[in-house]
């Protein structure tokens, strides 16, 4: 029989943008073309210092609240041409996703990002992570990690962080986003390492805590 104290399979959990991407550069463009298109103001310079939350929250500062979510759907719609050229790879970002795969684990990547443009980030770049679920910020994260059983989740965001706590995972944080170190750390993060160059050296030390019963969680 199975002891019941057997390590959980091994599945590690991603935030995307400014954890595995650098889409700042593909964002800007698209508030720019939207911007163009409705001829309102939105300040790309600032509002790319600030990822992170969902699109929604970004679009009510610079559109009356009537028209946030139409203005959602149309930067989503114009998104795939102005945003997927410009990103970059985040430095590490291929090898911490191969890392996990080449222990025998499981990559996913849990993100706030409107899931098809988030899995066109992916495909262009040449990043391979074994599942993607978009759509999900902060503690709402914790629903696809608690599905998934991810015992780490690694992001930029203190956002990221209280999704991971709200999961029981591990929170690995790298301060590449627009949260620094002593936010992450003060936040919760268990970890913080400088980018994620430093994540196979920091996943080859890990073992994953004995399964625990995470039904008072889901």
């Amino acid at each position: 029989m199975a002891s019941s104290s057997a390590p959980r399979p091994l599945t590690v959990g991603f935030d995307l943008d400014m954890t595995l991407i650098d889409s700042r550069p593909g964002i800007h463009a698209a508030y720019r073309a939207l911007s163009a298109e409705t001829g309102v103001r939105i300040d790309a310079d600032l509002a790319v210092t600030r990822l992170g939350p969902p699109l929604e929250q970004e679009l009510a500062l610079w559109f009356p609240h009537e028209q946030v979510q139409r203005m959602a759907d149309r930067y989503r719609e114009i998104y795939p041409g102005y945003a997927i050229e410009p990103t970059l790879a985040m430095p590490g970002a291929r090898e911490a996703i191969s890392a996990v795969q080449e222990r025998g684990g499981r990559a996913i990547v849990v993100t706030a990002k409107h899931e098809p443009n988030a899995k066109l980030h992916l495909a262009h770049l040449g990043i391979a992570p074994d599942e993607v679920i978009g759509w999900l910020w902060a503690e709402a994260k914790a629903e696809a990690l608690l599905e998934h059983g991810a015992t780490v989740y690694v992001g930029d965001h203190t956002g990221d962080v209280r999704g991971a706590r709200l999961a029981g995972a591990l929170s690995v944080a790298v301060p590449t986003g627009p949260c620094d170190a002593g936010e992450l750390s003060e936040a919760g993060a268990d970890v913080v390492l400088e980018d994620l160059t430093a994540f196979p050296a920091w996943l080859r030390s890990y073992r994953a805590e004995p399964a625990a019963d995470r039904a008072d969680l889901a």
